[in-house]
């Protein structure tokens, strides 16, 4: 079991961890959960060794093995294969002893080495290559041929194999397309051992893990159960403290008012006293606090366009004349929400570019409406902002000659209000970074919004943000992401991208993950061609499309609802913030009145969004 005492762990002058506990059972599965920037990572590198804290100390048992994805990637002439299966370091050196050992020591080797599964471990390693997107081809090529990205699978994968006592996974995901990520999952659920898993993705929590580590506030709190069963836990436990705190609240003004009336009469001086004492000794109950989520801005096209968006019909895309993507027959409609799937290296980024107007088709006709305005989020575009200008300075280049109040009014909708806009990018987070080049991909409402990985950088709250700010857009939508919460709130229709096409998927998400497990896809990550004479639709594929056509405008409304929800509790808690002050109301009776009067009516707004919300559930569940 690990455990983890009285640790307080600063970082300058801000405290990161302060005198916090918890322990893991043995096999336990954890996500760690919270904020960017609360500590998570520093956890990590404490539980590492590689940082020291200020105070307390981690427990485990000696000769447990920990292991994490190494930062620096591997880039070596090795082959994948060989670089994988160098990371059980048992087996390499017991395999290299046998070599020269003889009599009795070479039998012991060979004992050892059948009981550690040696031999097959070859097989093993090829398999998890092979589910993190690596075909036969490519485990064999030296490590030093594959991309940054790639490579950082390889270390993914060679973690894996080693199977470490305690595994410490970051954002493992990050590196990885929708079909690794799926494949991640079902390892992770089947993994033997104890895993502590840093993520942001809902499914991954839901699905991999049994407990929920949340660091809040510089405190760990360990919950049982995935994501799902955290945030209903931390909710119940938010309302019972709030209950709390409201009855203490009453009975300290109860026992002041006492006090104040009664303090200087000698014959009610002795009651006043112990109503005093009583006061001293109520310790004020703490309640959950969560930080405001600034929304996503994506303003929605002034005038929808006549549909088809975008049609084409026997296009090709590629480069330098050679062909990625083949025979593409498709349209877009102007209120579509699709996904792209297939792995990486398929040509969806090349399809993007090709909708996008980024690339011109090599063949076929692609008709596109002229006054169409697309706009393109990509993760490498982050590096198209300048680090040494602020938000306000990138706003303030789309909008001349505007005045800056309205400049910096735009600038607060991206998310940076105040002196927040004047912060150069170059001290932004990852996750500031997405938001202010998303803000400026969107500026002028476009017909058509391209996302290529936009949740990378983004934690559980802002990703939340993100499908509510898609869900209240009126454009067009094409998400690319290895997010699948994202996909499954946001997208109506799935297209699969692989072998040079790009067809329709008839199923929903976990017909895809069903598809992709079963090894639906081929080496180049595009249909098994020993599948493609199959029936390309079958009846439960065909009820489950259908199904989701009939959900998709349900779930946009929920997803509108929930917003009102959010936006109504926020107010009614507000103005329940402001009733709290009784001498501000005394002073101004009028204002009292009125502001009760606007409680009134924003409840009564709550109430009617809470039956609306539970109306469209129970259709959904219908």
């Amino acid at each position: 079991m690990l455990h983890v005492n009285d640790l307080t762990y600063r970082l300058g002058e801000r405290i990161l961890l302060d005198n916090t506990s918890f322990a893991v059972p043995d096999g336990a599965r954890v996500g760690i959960v919270g904020r960017n920037g609360t500590g998570k990572t520093t956890l990590f590198r404490i539980l590492l060794g590689e940082l020291s804290p200020e105070t307390g100390q981690v427990g485990m048992p000696k000769g447990r093995r920990i292991g994490t994805v190494a930062q620096e990637a591997p880039g070596g002439p090795e082959s994948l294969i060989e670089v994988v299966l160098a990371a059980d370091t048992e087996r390499a050196r017991l395999m290299a002893e046998a070599e020269t050992a003889e009599g009795v020591h070479r039998a012991e080797i060979e004992t050892r080495l059948t009981d550690i599964g040696a031999y097959s471990a070859p097989a093993r390693a090829a398999a998890i290559l092979h589910g993190l997107g690596f075909d036969a081809e490519a485990q064999a090529r030296p490590c030093a041929s594959f991309s940054g990205g790639w490579r950082m699978r390889v270390a993914l994968a060679a973690v894996l194999f080693s199977e470490p006592d305690l595994l410490l996974l970051d954002e493992p995901t990050n590196y990885l397309d929708i079909e690794g990520t799926l494949w991640l999952y079902d390892y992770l659920a089947r993994y033997p051992h104890t895993v502590l898993v840093i993520s942001h993705d809902r499914d991954l929590l839901d699905t991999c893990v049994d407990h929920i580590l949340h660091l809040d506030s510089a405190k760990l709190t360990l919950y049982r159960g995935g994501y799902t069963s955290f945030a209903r836990q931390r909710a119940e436990k938010q309302m019972l403290l709030q209950k709390s705190a409201a009855k203490q609240e009453s009975e300290r003004k109860h026992l002041q008012s006492f006090v104040d009336r009664f303090r200087a009469k000698a014959t009610k001086a002795r009651q006043a006293q112990s109503r005093l004492k009583r006061l001293e000794k109520l310790q004020p109950i703490v309640t959950i606090t969560e930080e405001a989520t600034l929304p996503f801005d994506l303003p929605s096209p002034e005038k929808l366009l006549s549909p088809p968006l975008i049609a084409l019909d026997g296009a090709a895309a590629g480069y330098d004349e050679k062909p990625v993507l083949d025979r593409i027959s498709l349209s877009i409609l102007p209120d579509d929400r699709i996904a792209l799937l297939g792995a990486n290296g398929n040509g969806k980024s090349t399809f993007c570019k090709l909708i996008g107007g980024r690339l011109p088709p090599l063949k076929g006709e692609m008709v596109a409406s002229s006054k169409m305005k697309v706009a393109y989020f990509a993760q490498h575009q982050l590096d198209e902002l300048r680090p040494q200008a602020s938000p306000v300075a990138h706003v303030a280049e789309r909008m001349p000659g505007a005045p800056e109040a309205k400049i910096r009014a735009r600038a607060a909708r991206f998310g940076f209000p105040g002196n927040k806009g004047d912060t150069p990018v170059e001290k932004l987070s990852g996750g500031e970074k997405a938001r202010l080049l998303m803000g400026l991909a969107a500026f002028d409402g476009p017909h058509l919004l391209i996302l290529d990985e936009p949740t990378n950088h983004l934690d559980i709250d802002s990703r939340q943000a993100l499908v509510e700010a898609i869900a209240g857009f009126n454009g067009a939508v094409i998400i690319v992401s290895h997010d699948r919460f994202l996909v499954e709130a946001c997208a109506d229709r799935l297209w699969l991208i692989g072998g040079g096409r790009v067809k329709p998927f008839d199923g929903d998400m976990e017909d895809y993950r069903k598809f992709v497990l079963s090894g639906g896809l081929n080496q180049t990550g595009g249909r098994d061609s020993s599948r493609e004479e199959r029936p390309a639709r079958n009846d439960d594929r065909k009820s489950a499309a259908e199904k989701r056509a009939r959900q998709a405008p349900l779930r946009k409304q929920l997803a509108q609802v929930e917003a009102r929800i959010e936006k109504f509790t926020g107010v009614i808690a507000k103005i329940d913030a402001a009733i709290g002050d009784g001498e501000a109301f005394r002073r101004d009776p009028q204002k009292a009145a009125e502001i009760s009067r606007m409680r009134g009516e924003a409840a009564e707004a709550l109430e009617r969004a809470e039956e609306e919300w539970l109306e469209i559930s129970q259709a959904l569940e219908g």
